[in-house]
């Protein structure tokens, strides 16, 4: 009788496995159900944000040395062009794993570690991609993303892109190094915020781009598929320096600010049991969006 009951189980798996309500149901992976967010223009005086000195940072003048990044970019002059080259480069420099962790957390390390064949997550593509974007002068900072159900769910509610700040445009525009991938609305690049909010309204013209290109209707709909439902609770650290050596700065102990939707509950746990205790939260549009010094 318990094998019977173990051959039944083998059959019914790959059914499950591959039933999304199934494990949403039962609280595993996050809901695919996307809810609109409401944010305020209030500004926080006591929130600061520190960025790297490209010029005078050996680190930075280190990476782009090292990887040429310089001679990548260089008979470009559009800075937006720029970032895609940028963008690209990061995207082939290995495979994604979603389970690889490199040794040490930095763009060098993680990129020498990619030579020897070892695969990484999300989270290093943004600290690579945002790295090389900081080394060639351009402001860039590490975005991570979270699900409306942050709390309750066991595994997937998060994801980590990049925020790039292009002075041609005065304002924060998403990049997606795993993905290769950049939101655009009648030709100008969107923020996160700004993404959720065409995707909600359905904007006929929203468009996926890369240094390849516009992506087909099909890519689109997979890559919407896949990172809408993460942009919900969004986290950038206050201090986005890029160097190995140097005293982290905080604003009253913590070292992340985190965007939650007004009048929404701001999550202290991450995935049930991992403590978010390293965040100030705000409502702000303002505040997440300044401008970088």
């Amino acid at each position: 009788m318990k094998s019977i009951r173990f051959l039944i189980s083998l059959a019914i798996l790959p059914f499950l496995a591959g039933c999304s309500s199934f494990f949403t149901l039962i609280r595993y992976s996050p809901s695919t159900k996307i809810v609109g967010s409401e944010y305020t223009d209030d500004f926080n005086t006591r929130y600061q944000f520190f960025y790297s000195d490209t010029l005078g940072n050996d680190y930075l003048r280190n990476l782009r040395k090292t990887y040429r990044l310089d001679s990548l970019t260089a008979n470009v002059s559009d800075q937006f062009e720029k970032v895609k080259i940028i963008l690209d480069w990061t995207n082939k420099q290995w495979k994604h794993s979603g389970s690889n962790q490199p040794a040490k957390s930095d763009a060098i390390s993680i990129l020498e570690e990619a030579k020897t064949g070892k695969s990484f997550r999300c989270v290093e593509y943004g600290i690579v991609c945002s790295a090389a974007l900081n080394s060639i002068g351009i402001p860039a900072r590490v975005l991570a993303l979270k699900t409306r159900d942050v709390e309750k769910i066991k595994y997937g509610a998060g994801h980590v892109a990049a925020e790039v700040y292009l002075f041609d445009y005065q304002k924060w525009v998403f990049i997606d190094g795993q993905f290769n991938a950049i939101p655009m609305l009648n030709n100008i690049p969107l923020n996160a915020i700004e993404f959720k909010k065409a995707f909600m309204e359905k904007c006929n013209d929203l468009q996926i781009v890369s240094l390849a290109g516009v992506a087909t209707d099909e890519q689109k709909e997979c890559y919407l598929k896949f990172v809408i439902k993460y942009i919900f609770y969004l986290d950038i650290m206050f201090d986005q320096r890029v160097a190995n050596d140097i005293k982290r700065e905080n604003i009253d102990g913590k070292s992340k600010l985190m965007l939650v939707p007004a009048n929404t509950k701001k999550p202290t746990v991450f995935q049930k049991k991992y403590p978010i205790n390293y965040c100030e939260y705000t409502s702000s549009l303002a505040d997440f969006y300044r401008e970088p010094n």
